[in-house]
């Protein structure tokens, strides 16, 4: 019988998860169907529990319902207890396991795919929202010199700085605390690009050699061209996305595909 997964959220209509899936499906042989569903606010556990009822295998989880996500799980893995967020489900006969694939998929793009070490390297994550929790710890597992989460919110930026009390080379701040530093590494986790806006930023914030990334992902964004000016190295989130799902596909089915071609086929779709 072919296994069935989906990917859940709202909106979900520009999910481009199912081709992605359908193609890691083709390369690796695996018989599954992979589809959207779109769930009313308020409604996630009684959809999820449908979803399974009618044998689905698994679920990828999207805006808003990563944190219901979280709650309906039975069993955390470590990266999803460090985001507090869920964004794969794995169902089996004695429960739900929730684990969060971002972080793994951000850094795999970032270290692989574009050959950046963040080892021992000034990093400044921009953005203390949803996007930003599930890479930190991954981020810090990377031994970088120093991880700073600035935030419009400055309270937001050390809530999350808090979470990962225990590492001393993290701080939490402003956007204003930047000026007259220069980061190595600079992740733009922030909502901005989709509207067409950036956080201000000083001139000089990347040092030389600097890799510029952007989770927004299918645009040339603020952020992007501002980092291209002054130097640096830029990077949009596809990547982050196709190796996010990979390790989701890695999860569900014990076989880890190759992403290289999905990513050069969502490149070649793109208007």
């Amino acid at each position: 019988m072919t296994d069935s997964y989906a990917v859940i959220g709202n909106p979900i209509a520009h999910s481009k998860s199912p081709q992605i899936q359908a193609a890691f499906a083709r390369q690796t042989s695996q018989d599954i169907v992979y589809t959207t569903i779109f769930c009313e606010i308020g409604a996630f556990v009684q959809t999820v529990q449908t979803f399974r009822a009618s044998g689905g295998r698994g679920l990828n989880v999207t805006l808003p319902f990563k944190h219901d996500a979280f709650d309906l799980a039975t069993r955390h893995s470590d990266s999803a207890r460090q985001a507090g967020a869920v964004n794969t489900l794995i169902f089996s006969a004695d429960g739900i396991t929730g684990d969060n694939t971002d972080g793994a998929g951000l850094m795999r793009d970032i270290t692989e795919n574009l050959h950046f070490d963040p080892r021992d390297k000034r990093v400044l994550l921009l953005g203390a929202g949803g996007a930003s929790f599930g890479v930190v710890g991954p981020l810090l597992a990377c031994a970088p010199r120093s991880l700073t989460i600035a935030n419009r919110t400055v309270s937001k930026a050390a809530e999350l700085r808090a979470r990962f009390a225990a590492h001393d080379n993290v701080e939490g701040c402003g956007y204003a605390a930047l000026n007259g530093r220069a980061f190595d590494l600079v992740i733009n986790a922030t909502s901005a690009g989709l509207s067409g806006a950036m956080p201000a930023l000083p001139d000089a914030l990347f040092a030389r050699g600097a890799l510029a990334y952007d989770m927004v992902y299918g645009k040339t964004t603020p952020f992007m061209a501002f980092a291209q000016a002054r130097g640096a190295t830029v990077a949009d989130g596809l990547g982050m996305l196709v190796e996010q799902a990979a390790e989701s596909f890695y999860l569900w089915r014990g076989v880890r595909p190759q992403t290289a071609p999905v990513m050069a086929l969502l490149r070649s779709a793109a208007p």
